[in-house]
């Protein structure tokens, strides 16, 4: 089978594209990575090209070992994903040990993978941990909404998650683990891929301050409406803040609390706090 006949790489491009029309992706901005199933590497293995030209990481990732990827391009265009993903996107393999991946397919007129490339693999790393093997995508996009609410909210997991959580019903049940953020920070480096993956242990969403989001789950769909509920939310939360600075009236702590019940899903105490 030729890689762009593939399932999962239609669906890379369709959720890149995707990115692109919500307006995520200005220039190069925001990043993509999907860790690809032994079966689907198998159907394209015949359009691989194996060669020894190994490049760091960066990083460690040795849970990942022997592992494969498709990832979007370090200065690539979101925009351009579909007209050319042979050029903006790359299939890599990761080494033995961890700290190496090589290029097997994609970036025919020159590049690397992601400048994020350390983030998301270790995020991969934690998350298939936490997961059980079941999240597969990493995204990183620029959230107009959400990055906006980072200059004005203070930078803390629980009034993140909390008032997110009020904007719309829907929020508690798609991240009722919750969001995490992560206070600025020079992107692209390993300090950066630490400090998310410390919070992804625990959430499927980090906010970067001043940057953007980043959101883990098991498959495309989950993982773009992941961000899509958050970012929705943000916006909503924008609006109510334009017009008033106190809400005349939201969803109460017991309110959350009967939804989870009914939605059976475990809603963390921490965020049920009285204002």
């Amino acid at each position: 089978m030729k890689v762009l006949d593939a399932k999962f790489v239609q669906g890379f491009i369709r959720m890149c594209n995707d990115g692109w029309e919500q307006g995520w992706h200005e220039r190069n901005g925001g990043n993509l990575s999907y860790r690809i199933k032994d079966e689907e590497i198998a159907e394209i293995r015949d359009e691989l090209k194996v060669t020894d030209n190994w490049q760091e990481i960066g990083t460690e990732v040795p849970k990942l070992a022997g592992q494969y990827f498709m990832v979007t391009g370090s200065g690539k265009y979101f925009r351009n994903v579909i007209l050319d993903p042979e050029d903006s996107c790359s299939i890599i393999e990761i080494d033995e040990t961890g700290s190496r991946y090589r290029i097997l397919w994609g970036m025919v007129n020159g590049g690397r993978p992601t400048s994020e490339l350390p983030s998301h693999l270790m995020n991969h790393e934690v998350k298939m941990a936490a997961s059980g093997g079941t999240h597969r995508v990493i995204y990183h996009a620029h959230t107009t909404n959400t990055i906006a609410l980072t200059f004005v909210l203070p930078l803390e997991d629980e009034v993140f998650t909390r008032e997110l959580w009020e904007m719309a019903t829907e929020c508690p049940v798609v991240f009722p683990s919750g969001i995490g953020v992560v206070g600025w920070m020079v992107p692209g480096g390993r300090d950066i891929a630490v400090a998310t993956s410390e919070l992804m242990k625990k959430y499927d969403v980090a906010i970067w301050a001043h940057h953007g989001m980043f959101c883990s789950g098991e498959d495309f769909d989950l993982t773009f409406g992941l961000m899509h509920t958050v970012e929705k939310s943000a916006e909503i939360l924008v609006k109510t803040l334009s017009m008033t600075s106190e809400k005349r009236q939201t969803i109460t702590p017991d309110e959350f609390r009967a939804l989870a019940k009914d939605f059976k899903v475990e809603l963390p105490e921490e965020f049920l706090y009285e204002k």
